[in-house]
């Protein structure tokens, strides 16, 4: 009875410098447990200072490691053909004046931006009128209408950000971080494929 070795490359990785990759951190491996730890050590890559920022490993390096080690050996490949590695750096800590900075910029131009819509939607004239059409009377400055709208403009941005601080109200991730993970994986397909094209190019 045949054993195959069950493989499924991982998507993403994240190492520091000079780290040696190996199967079993880039990959999910199932076979016999006599086997199966000692596959897992084996090294398929180590990160040199020239790669820069992010280095691609694909299938084929895989493969080509498992076969000198165990070259009879029956492979049942799944999953993605390549993984991005990621090279972390040593994170600096962020500037307290620079924050601010950037913390006025964000909130001046939120704030701008939120004005900007309610002149030109007239809103001043829109509560005016929902409260003329309520009471029968005319004012200028109904503040028991715009006070609870001011108050759930801000409500409705924490809820729709599912954020308060860096505290989720919520399990279910937010338009944002929805967005922000379409963004990674465009930007993961388009390494891969700039990786696949630079290597057809060396070839030739």
């Amino acid at each position: 009875m045949k054993n195959p070795l069950f493989l499924r490359l991982r998507q993403r990785l994240s190492v520091w410098p000079e780290t040696v990759i190996t199967l079993g951190d880039i990959c999910q491996i199932y076979w016999d447990g006599k086997r199966e730890e000692a596959i897992r050590r084996i090294p398929v890559y180590k990160v040199r200072p020239e790669d820069g920022d992010l280095v691609i490993i694909d299938i084929m390096q895989v493969i080509a490691r498992l076969r000198s080690a165990y070259p009879e050996t029956e492979l049942e490949i799944t999953g993605a053909s390549q993984i991005i590695v990621e090279v972390r750096s040593a994170r600096k800590r962020p500037k307290g004046i620079l924050v601010a900075l950037v913390w006025l910029l964000l909130f001046i131009g939120s704030g701008l931006a939120i004005m900007n819509f309610h002149t030109d939607v007239s809103m001043p004239e829109v509560h005016q009128r929902i409260y003329y059409l309520i009471t029968g009377e005319e004012s200028r400055h109904p503040l028991w209408l715009q006070i609870p709208y001011s108050i759930g403009v801000g409500l409705g941005m924490i809820l729709f950000f599912n954020h308060i601080f860096k505290k989720k109200i919520s399990e279910e991730p937010s338009p944002l971080e929805v967005e922000l993970f379409l963004y990674q994986q465009s930007l993961d397909q388009y390494y891969i494929q700039h990786e696949n094209k630079e290597n057809q190019r060396t070839k030739t």
